[in-house]
């Protein structure tokens, strides 16, 4: 079989000096049974047959139970690495690199659980009696077997290093953010990429201490040490637990520091993960829901998502639009949405664009600001009407939507239909929408 190792000059069937192109044969011996790609690591079931290591896992981890090419039940999940194909492959790329083939580099012996499970007795011992650089060099050492192989990867997590590092952060964090800085941050470096976590280091990780020592890190780390925090808080309250929603809500100056970190949209990361967690403190059902809401409308955060509608990527409407339509649900936030220029024509705008959630919330907030908005509803719905709300409206009863849209969007309809006769509506795509001031 002919793979496609080719080093083609020029579009013709030639290369510049008339010869013909190099078409590099690989051995079939040397190719994984599962892929048909060069094996990077080789190894041998007890079935007798050598597959790439990467592909015969996976294999195994989607459920299979036998043999890919015997289909014999495998009883031993043992893979004996196969050091003399592997040296062959190695010898046959550095015979062909002319041919723009290049060597694979030697495969790292991966770690095993027990490996794992003392690490982590050692990293909890560190934790246990404060020792900081004891637990760094043992995080370093997590750092380079999960650097080495996403296996390594798996494996770490699987055995339990979630919990033992969310339980190491918050010992740390009891005892001093400001001493325990650097072995603080490794840990929560760590920990993202082990998410999702499981309930036991969701437990440890939503602390009153380690909430605190999060948004610390925000208010005076760097841009890495930012980002690291905000994506564990959009990781935690993700999980719905109302306890932590509740203790992120009484630490101080939490809210101003959302509202920045959105204003100032210092990197795409911290601007989702901001938004996801604003989204989470205004949406939950825990008591503190609605002085939150109150809290982000008093701060200008009203204003910050309709900058977001104008001018910022696709990925960010949906969370914008949840966000407004959560604060329309107050009366100080519709006062505010009413009270921009800008919210009716964004509004409509977005009903029928980018997905069907955003025409939902989009739907949803129009209706909130339209009925409940202004002692004048009529000026409101004059305004939605001129925009050419009335239309988008019916589409959205065409194409399809849920009950709850259905039933907004019908309801809106019979507020518009008096005030169409008072003047002409406009279809306009606000291509000249600029920036509020």
């Amino acid at each position: 079989m002919v793979l496609g190792w080719r080093r083609r000059k020029g579009n013709s069937k030639q290369s510049r000096g008339g010869k013909p192109v190099m078409e590099v044969v690989v051995p079939n011996h040397f190719r994984c049974p599962i892929s048909l790609d060069l094996m990077k690591d080789p190894v041998t079931l007890s079935t007798g047959i050598t597959y790439d290591r990467e592909n015969v896992e996976r294999w195994f981890e989607e459920g299979n139970i036998t043999c890919p090419v015997t289909n014999q039940v495998v009883r031993n999940f043992d893979m004996i690495p196969n050091h003399s194909l592997r040296i062959m492959v190695q010898d046959w790329c550095v015979e062909n690199r002319q041919h723009g083939v290049e060597r694979i580099p030697t495969p790292r012996i991966p770690i095993s659980p027990i490996e794992v499970a003392e690490l982590l007795m050692q990293v909890k011992d560190s934790a246990r009696v404060l020792d900081q650089y004891g637990c760094l060099e043992l995080l370093q050492r997590m750092k380079k077997w999960g650097g080495e192989s996403e296996r390594n990867k798996r494996c770490i997590v699987d055995n339990g290093a979630p919990v033992a590092l969310a339980s190491s952060f918050d010992a740390f964090a009891n005892d001093s953010v400001e001493r325990n800085v650097v072995v603080l941050e490794e840990i929560l470096s760590a920990l993202n990429w082990m998410f999702p976590l499981q309930l036991e280091a969701h437990k440890s990780l939503g602390s009153l201490a380690s909430l605190s020592c999060m948004v610390w890190f925000l208010k005076h780390q760097d841009l890495s040490g930012k980002e690291k925090s905000i994506v564990a808080l959009k990781e935690l309250l993700s999980f719905g637990d109302v306890q932590h929603v509740e203790a992120l809500s009484q630490i101080e100056g939490v809210n101003e520091l959302l509202v920045e970190l959105i204003n100032k949209r210092v990197s795409s990361t911290i601007t989702k993960a901001s938004l996801r967690v604003v989204w989470y403190l205004v949406s939950s059902s825990s008591n503190s829901s609605e002085k939150m809401k109150l809290a982000f409308v008093e701060l200008g955060l009203v204003s910050s998502l309709l900058d977001i509608l104008i001018d910022s990527d696709k990925s960010r409407y949906e969370k914008a639009l949840a966000i407004l339509d959560s604060l329309c649900s107050c009366e100080e936030g519709r006062n505010k949405a009413c009270g921009n220029d800008l919210t009716i024509p964004l509004l409509v705008k977005k009903i029928l664009r980018i997905s069907p959630l955003t025409t939902d919330y989009s739907v949803s907030a129009l209706w909130k600001v339209c009925k409940f908005g202004e002692k004048d509803e009529g000026r409101t719905l004059l305004e939605a009407l001129q925009v050419g709300a009335f239309q988008k409206l019916l589409l959205v009863l065409q194409v399809g939507c849920g009950d709850e849209t259905k039933e907004k969007a019908t309801e809106l309809l019979k507020l518009m239909n008096p005030y169409r006769a008072e003047l002409e509506c406009i279809d306009s795509d606000y291509k000249n929408v600029k920036r509020s001031f």
